[in-house]
């Protein structure tokens, strides 16, 4: 994309971008139909086909209902929704445009309203909370805003806002990017954000050199939170304000699953289980190095796992290593194993030279399935000049006995750049987020649903083309009034059975 091209696309999005203010209905994101050579829809509309083992992943307490408390649903970040998805029938889009930033992670309080945080690289990431129908934004409420560090990379950085979870009262607890932990309510009065705590976490974080990748509590309601460049390990006592860290001199680029017995961390090194000591600081329970090229792949933040691990029923924790190709990596939980390995299985997927994901393995029973985000570069890379992503999503099952893995399927049919997929047990769908290639490079957007069984895809559903429809790396979410949502970089969009 030529600079020009760049600035104009844009203006495009700031022009668009403004909210109606005092409407009912949000003003849409300025699309454009699909070329010629690309449907508008494609496949058919399914039957729901219902996953009989469930997530398995117990309610964290101190977290809002799974599965709408963060971006990965719940405590063992499976990724995927007991709750059903749209089916393909007779599929009706909508988008509501809003100003710059991308909501990554989108929630739902008790009344069935979303509940976000958008970040931006030229304004202070933002809480938002907006009619899940209308996609209109009732309320805003800017967070502290921050310089980025030297190391970071613009629409690779997910600290300060790009992670955020619910608690059980319903509130949003936001990790800022000058290293303090924000709750924030929305006033039933007033319908707007109000601060309720402010947990200044610097006495253990240099906001200079380190930002928080992403906190989470634990089952009796600390909080713990990662450091992303220098893998700091931190606790925070609610009650108290103590706080506890050990430092790794690890990246941590992505967040943690949080179990009844541990927490696990994936840096960009190895995967850990944490513990507390009996004084009330980190400990690591067990470590254990992953296959690593040292490369950092397109598509990648860096040279790592690309994973937030997923726990799994059985004593199961996965994430995907940075081998060439990438291997889906199952380990043990147990503190302490009797004659057995940590690692239950690497299971290769994708073709060499062509595999690399940077979002999380879907977690289901003892199944995982992985996407392929090799080749995807930035933002704003919507040309003609952009690399077209590598295809690919597989279904890895851990075997009934334990002794090792299988690979059920291996689809090369879709392309997902960014997106972090969902899936839908009561549907039996993977809801993405694809892009197919267009010979004149003029690339269109598409809801994407894949049928789990088989890998097969059911429908596609043109969103719609270039730069504000991107998604970035955010996530899919279903609602709890089946519809599915995705922020991009001109605002929110959703789609509908009609």
């Amino acid at each position: 994309m030529s600079m020009g091209g760049l600035f104009s696309g844009i203006l495009v999005a700031l022009l668009t971008s403004a909210v109606m203010a005092g409407g009912a209905q949000a003003l849409p994101i300025v699309s454009a139909p699909p070329l010629p050579s690309l449907p508008d829809f494609s496949g058919g509309a399914v039957k729901a086909e219902p996953i009989k083992t469930a997530t398995g992943s117990p309610q964290n307490p101190f977290m809002a209902d799974s599965p709408f408390s963060n971006i990965h649903n719940d405590a063992w970040m499976s990724d995927a929704y007991d709750v059903p998805g749209p089916l393909g029938r007779n599929l009706t889009t909508s988008s509501g445009a809003a100003q710059a930033g991308i909501c990554s992670s989108i929630l739902f309080d008790g009344q069935g309203r979303i509940l976000t945080v958008c970040s931006s690289t030229v304004a202070a990431p933002q809480a938002r909370l907006v009619d899940p129908d209308t996609l209109e934004v009732l309320a805003t409420y800017n967070l502290p805003n921050a310089p980025a560090l030297p190391d970071s990379k613009p629409y690779q950085n997910f600290a300060g806002g790009g992670y955020f979870y619910l608690d059980n009262l319903g509130r949003i607890v936001v990790a800022t990017k000058t290293d303090h932990l924000f709750i924030l309510a929305v006033d039933p009065a007033t319908s707007q954000f109000e601060l309720i705590r402010d947990f200044d976490l610097t006495p253990v974080l240099d906001p200079a050199a380190d930002r928080i990748s992403s906190a989470l509590p634990d089952y009796k309601g600390r909080i713990w939170f990662v450091g992303k460049q220098t893998g700091k390990i931190g606790v925070l006592d609610k009650k108290t304000g103590r706080i506890k860290a050990i430092e790794l001199g690890q990246s941590i680029q992505n967040s943690f699953a949080v179990g009844k017995d541990g927490i696990y961390v994936a840096t960009d090194r190895a995967m850990y289980r944490f513990g507390l000591t009996k004084g009330g600081v980190p400990r690591t329970e067990w470590k254990k190095k992953y296959a690593n090229s040292g490369i950092v792949k397109p598509g990648q933040a860096e040279a790592g796992t690309g994973t937030t691990p997923t726990i799994m029923k059985g004593g199961y924790v996965a994430i995907t290593d940075n081998a060439d190709p990438m291997n889906v990596v199952v380990y043990r939980t147990a503190k302490k194993l009797k004659g057995k390995s940590r690692v239950v299985c690497q299971v290769p997927v994708f073709r060499k030279g062509k595999s690399a994901t940077e979002n999380s393995l879907i977690g289901t029973g003892r199944s995982l399935l992985v996407e392929n985000n090799y080749g995807y570069t930035d933002i704003f890379a919507d040309g003609a000049d952009q690399v077209v992503t590598e295809p690919g999503f597989a279904r890895v099952d851990i075997r009934k006995d334990g002794k090792g893995c299988r690979k059920v399927w291996t689809s090369y049919a879709e392309r997902a750049p960014s997106v972090v997929s969902k899936l839908s047990t009561k549907t039996g769908l993977i809801y993405t987020y694809t892009r197919p290639p267009e010979p004149s490079g003029s690339q269109g957007y598409y809801w994407t649903a894949i049928r789990f069984k088989n890998g097969k895809t059911a429908w596609s559903k043109y969103s719609g083309p270039g730069f504000v429809f991107n998604n970035n790396y955010s996530g899919m979410a279903l609602g709890p009034n089946k519809r599915a949502y995705l922020g991009v970089a001109g605002g929110i969009i959703s789609l509908r059975d009609n």
